[in-house]
């Protein structure tokens, strides 16, 4: 390019900028107000709201409002033309606010969160003097009008109410910039670990990006490289339990379309632990060990230990299918049933010993065998006794030694012939016996047995973590 050409440039330059100003000087007079700034800003003749606003570019001059539009050269002088004006990369910048959250009800995998998104980018077609009064134009009423990003949100679940004017804000500054706010209440759908509900972690997630513009003409980038969310001083939590959230470029695997700009948010909460272990833990545990104190009481007290077992066993079924109810419905086994299961074995377990104690104790004793009501039920089987009271060791009558321990010989008949100690076969235990031993066993396997489920049951889900 010549030196005639430069010139001719800088000339013409200088030409659209004076008119401008002398234009502007009247439309930006301190008696104007917003809306004829902006009606004189927003003129079908200045701007188009179907173009996406100019990337600076050096070679783009004058306030020109399209890339065909010419600059009338001095005479002799070719006509200029820029180049393209939209060929950069326009950047929105965007924030959260977190205004709300809420979840319908602890078992479920929606959560609402209401929150305010911020884009900001910059228009130089929109720049004002300062010889307005404003800092900033209102353009809400203005908003049709005016170029706005596109932006789509995605992986979500639904809006809660519809968008109206009064639902967002749209300023214009000085210098171009565009803040437009926008208030979003969303129903989210989660992904949570329902097999180990209700100790998983649900993880919320919604992204946002273009609709129509590419990566190569839109790039969105989070405001001030956040990295978290910014909370409402007034945040309100109705049984959602946020612990992390984070803001992230959209990874490659997760982007709706690899080739558009894609921001996304991710929000995980936690159940409210001290609700399940109130409502459905603690209760069951009290339910389960109280099945146990039938081992402690006589095995033949009908009356009691069949009233605690199905009293039990009917408070659990209760307690169990009322919140079951409001469980999502998964085809895996979850830790619920696995609670579910286990504890009503154990209750029923409880039952099934009664009934065996108690049909063992009312057999008929072989042998007339005399049961003694004094003695311990483990260790009266060590003492053998028959109907006499006569110790099963039978000794010769001229052992003169302790029992068993008869060495001699005798004469029989001038025959000597050693002398035997006879051992009275043993006596089968009383029903009695068997039932109470019975009893004593399930005292000590019963719970421990459940103790040991207990410490599996809540380490394996990591009910602590």
């Amino acid at each position: 390019m010549g030196w005639p050409c430069v010139v001719a440039r800088v000339l013409a330059c200088l030409l659209m900028l004076s008119r401008a100003s002398a234009l502007t000087s009247d439309i930006f007079a301190s008696g104007k107000s917003d809306k004829e700034i902006l009606d004189n800003l927003l003129k079908n003749s200045r701007y188009d709201k179907r173009l996406r606003p100019p990337v600076e570019d050096p070679d783009f001059c004058c306030g020109l409002k399209t890339p065909n539009d010419t600059v009338a050269s001095p005479a002799g002088l070719p006509s200029l033309r820029p180049r393209a004006h939209n060929r950069g990369v326009l950047t929105v910048n965007v924030s959260v606010l977190l205004l709300s959250l809420a979840s319908p009800d602890e078992s479920s995998l929606k959560y609402e969160v209401e929150f305010l998104l911020q884009q900001q980018w910059y228009d130089p077609r929109l720049r004002y003097s300062n010889l307005s009064q404003y800092d900033y134009l209102n353009a809400i009423h203005h908003h049709e009008d005016i170029w706005l990003p596109d932006t789509y949100f995605i992986m979500h679940g639904d809006f809660k109410d519809p968008i109206i004017p009064m639902h967002f804000a749209l300023r214009i500054f000085r210098n171009g910039t565009i803040n437009y706010l926008m208030r979003r209440h969303l129903i989210l759908s989660c992904q949570g670990r329902l097999n180990i509900f209700p100790f998983d972690d649900p993880l919320c997630s919604f992204a946002l990006e273009s609709i129509s513009y590419e990566s190569s003409a839109i790039t969105y980038v989070w405001k001030n490289d956040e990295d978290t969310l910014r909370k409402s001083p007034s945040l309100t939590t109705l049984n959602a339990y946020l612990i992390q959230n984070q803001t992230i470029p959209c990874p490659i695997k997760a982007s709706w379309r690899g080739n558009y700009s894609c921001l996304k948010v991710d929000l995980i909460f936690t159940r409210d632990r001290s609700f399940y272990f109130t409502t459905v833990f603690i209760p069951g545990i009290i339910l389960v060990t109280s099945s146990f104190i039938t081992f402690w009481l006589e095995w033949n007290a009908v009356p009691a230990r069949v009233m605690i077992g199905v009293t039990t066993m009917l408070n659990f079924f209760t307690t169990s299918n009322g919140f079951r109810s409001t469980l999502p419905v998964v085809s895996n086994l979850t830790a619920m049933n696995v609670w579910d299961g286990v504890c009503m074995c154990f209750i029923y377990a409880s039952l099934l010993e009664f009934v065996c104690v108690n049909y063992v104790g009312r057999k008929r004793p072989l042998h007339n065998v005399v049961y003694r009501p004094g003695e311990n039920p483990v260790t009266q089987g060590d003492k053998k006794r028959d109907s006499t009271g006569a110790a099963d060791l039978v000794t010769c009558a001229t052992c003169t030694g302790p029992p068993g321990s008869c060495s001699h010989t005798t004469n029989n008949g001038g025959v000597t012939e050693p002398c035997f100690v006879q051992v009275r076969k043993k006596e089968p235990p009383h029903p009695i016996r068997v039932a109470k031993t019975i009893d004593v066993i399930a005292r000590i396997t019963f719970p421990t047995a459940y103790a040991v489920f207990l410490i599996f049951f809540f380490i394996h889900y990591k009910a602590f973590s």
